[in-house]
This record gives C-alpha cells, sequence and structure tokens, in this order.
C-alpha cells in the first residue's frame, strides 16, 4: 500500500515536470555522480531565456535570434524548429508532446525586434508555429515568462499563465482550458514590470518584476493572487531603487528563492542578494549571495528546499543548505531558466540556458561545441 502510494505521488510530480515546483513536496535528490554538463546545442552569442522539457527525452528551447530548437534524446541532440529573424522568442511551455505555446517580448525593446505577436503555438509537437489569434482585450506588448500547472492527478485541466513585460507594460494571459481560451489581465495596478509567473495551483500564484518600467526608479516586486488573478496583494517590495525581481523558483510548497537585480551605479552598492520565502510566499527575506557589483542575477532554479542554483553574468552559483553558503558552479554564464524533472526514483535531472545549455545528470553526454566571441547584453 506505501509503495503504490509513493509511486502515485511520484507519478503526480512527473505531471508538473515542466513547472517549477511539485504540488506536493517529493523531496528530490541528485542521483549519484551527477554534474552539469554543457549539452551539444547551436552556439550563441548573448543570453538565451528559455527551455522546456515535457518527459525526459522531449524538449524545447528558444532564444531571441527567432529559434526554436527540438530535442528528441534529452539533449544529445537538437533540431531547428523555427528560424525566424524579427522575432525574440522570451519563453516557452508546452502542454504535451503535441501542443505548446512559445512568448515573443516584442518591439520597443530590443534592436531588431520588429514581430508584434506575443505568442505563438503549436499543435503537431513543434514541427509548425503559429500566430495565437484568439487573444482578448487590449494588444499585449510582449511575454517574458510562461507557467504551464496540470490540475488535476490526470492532467484533465491544464493552467497556462504567459506574462509581461520586462520595461512594461504588465500584463497577463491566462487560459484554464490548455490554451483554446485566454483572459487578458491587466496588471498596471499592481506593477510596471512582469518577469516572472508561477501558480500553485488556479488560484494561489506570484508574479515577479518591477514597480517602474523605468529600471532607474523601481524597486523589486512580488505579487500574490490567491483567486486566480482577479484580486493581488502586494507580499514583497525592496527598499532600494534602480531594482527587480528577474526569476523565482519554489523548491517546495514552502519554500521558495527569487533573483534582485540591482542596476545601482554608486561603487559602494556591491552587495548582491536573493530573496526567499519559507512560508509559502506569504513573506520574502533577503540573504546574501556575493559581495561584487559586476555581478548581474538572472535564472534561479531548485530541486528542493535547500539545494540549487542561481545564474549570472559571471557564471552559475550552488547552494545545499537553503542560501546560506553559495559556491561558484560551472553552468555556463547568463542563465536565465532552469527546469527540474523528477525520476520515478524521487531523484531529478535539471536543465540550464544562458550563452549554453547545460544538463546535470550522471549521464554521459556528448562533446560540446564552444561559443565563438564575446558574449555583450544591451539589456536583461
Amino acid at each position: 500500500m506505501l509503495h503504490d502510494l509513493r509511486r502515485a505521488v511520484l507519478a503526480s510530480a512527473l505531471l508538473l515536470a515542466g513547472s517549477q515546483a511539485m504540488a506536493a513536496d517529493v523531496v528530490l535528490s541528485p542521483s549519484p555522480g551527477s554534474h552539469w554538463q554543457k549539452l551539444s546545442a547551436e552556439p550563441y552569442k548573448g543570453k538565451q531565456d528559455d527551455i522546456y522539457f515535457v518527459n525526459d527525452n522531449l524538449g524545447f528551447y528558444v532564444n531571441g535570434k527567432g529559434n526554436i530548437f527540438r530535442s528528441a534524446d534529452g539533449g544529445k541532440t537538437w533540431k531547428n524548429m523555427l528560424k525566424q529573424p524579427g522575432t525574440y522568442f522570451r519563453a516557452i511551455g508546452m502542454v504535451d508532446s503535441q501542443n505548446g505555446i512559445a512568448g515573443n517580448i516584442g518591439t520597443d525593446y530590443f534592436p531588431g525586434v520588429t514581430d508584434s505577436t506575443p505568442l505563438y503555438e503549436t499543435h503537431d509537437g513543434g514541427d509548425h508555429w503559429k500566430a495565437v489569434a484568439n487573444l482578448s482585450g487590449p494588444p499585449v506588448k510582449g511575454i517574458c515568462a510562461i507557467d504551464v500547472l496540470h490540475e488535476g492527478r490526470d492532467s484533465s485541466r491544464t493552467i497556462i499563465d504567459a506574462a509581461g513585460r520586462v520595461g512594461g507594460p504588465a500584463r497577463l494571459l491566462r487560459s484554464t482550458d490548455g490554451g483554446k481560451t485566454w483572459k487578458n489581465i491587466d496588471m498596471t495596478p499592481w506593477l510596471a514590470m512582469i518577469t516572472d509567473v508561477k501558480f500553485f495551483d488556479a488560484k494561489h500564484g506570484f508574479i515577479f518584476g518591477g514597480t517602474d518600467a523605468d529600471t532607474d526608479k523601481s524597486h523589486g516586486v512580488i505579487v500574490a493572487t490567491q483567486d486566480g488573478g482577479a484580486h493581488w496583494t502586494r507580499v514583497y517590495e525592496s527598499s532600494r531603487g534602480s531594482e527587480l525581481i528577474w526569476k523565482g523558483f519554489f523548491g517546495s510548497r514552502l519554500v521558495g528563492y527569487a533573483t534582485l537585480q540591482n542596476y545601482d551605479t554608486n561603487p559602494k552598492v556591491t552587495q548582491r542578494l536573493v530573496i526567499k520565502t519559507t512560508d509559502g510566499g506569504k513573506t520574502w527575506k533577503e540573504i546574501p549571495l556575493v559581495d561584487d557589483k559586476e555581478v548581474m542575477e538572472f535564472g534561479a532554479g531548485f530541486a528542493n528546499a535547500d539545494v540549487g542554483w542561481i545564474g549570472t553574468n559571471k557564471g552559475g552559483f550552488e547552494t545545499h543548505d537553503g542560501g546560506a553558503h553559495w559556491e561558484p558552479v560551472d553552468i555556463g554564464r547568463y542563465v536565465n531558466k532552469f527546469r527540474i524533472l523528477p525520476d520515478n526514483r524521487q531523484h531529478f535531472v535539471a536543465f540550464a540556458i544562458g550563452s549554453d545549455v547545460y544538463k546535470y545528470t550522471s549521464e554521459a553526454m556528448p562533446a560540446s561545441p564552444t561559443t565563438s566571441g564575446a558574449v555583450h547584453i544591451d539589456k536583461p
């Protein structure tokens, strides 16, 4: 009986592989010999933004050159499924092996972006992509984050939240039927720009971002809802200007982390901070990451409440004690997104995307090419 119950819990966790945290707090641990390995992905001069694995084998990643790549072998090899110059793909999420969406940051933020379509969808496993045509409400400028939540043990209902954008304006596109219909929610009463979104269930979720579209005036902010997005409450705001929350990640239902970007030009402002909650997001505290003014934080990823990683422009940081201590780790620069995939043995594999694509696994992966040229990031 206990064995069957454990298998059921783990099976439920696997349905949430594309999400950031599990509904049930299965404590995941690394498989023996697991370590970060650089994958044989196409070299890229810049920060790539999102990666998503449907299962152990099938995965996708996107970048700012309008590319969508697909792997059918757990990241060993990748195939370019779409090359669309002028589109800046910032986020991707899959409902299942056939159906998914990809978000474009939109125009008037990055140079060279000419595509104003916020969302694309596929219904044939990524072979073809088309603009989502049934978006209600005012035009959405762009998308920075996508959260896919399978609600129910049999994934009978899939909730998708697509939010953006950095630099504003702040809007949330919400679908409670796997992308068939969408609700367009104006988030400007609560924050000015959105950089990440995370829901635990249909009602309870968080949005991360900044209080002002002007980074120099912005404070990092996290807002929470308990009614599916009808009302929001500010649960964290940084006390300093020139800051914004970049990415959030829950290693368990109660313990979560978020990266805080700081743009203060004062040479004395050197401490870089991570935001942490231990009560499910009701309250947040700031914990130190590193005392180095040159560090800019990006992605956050946690396998459980204590073990996780932070991506920065100078490389990765790793903790095994809930952020009390951090050590450098080789995951490349500018890691913007982490994805954790539980297995059926209470272990996990993980993926990280930035300048390069990495996999945390005990399996030997093929040798990867070296990215040539300097990486230059004008904007986050």
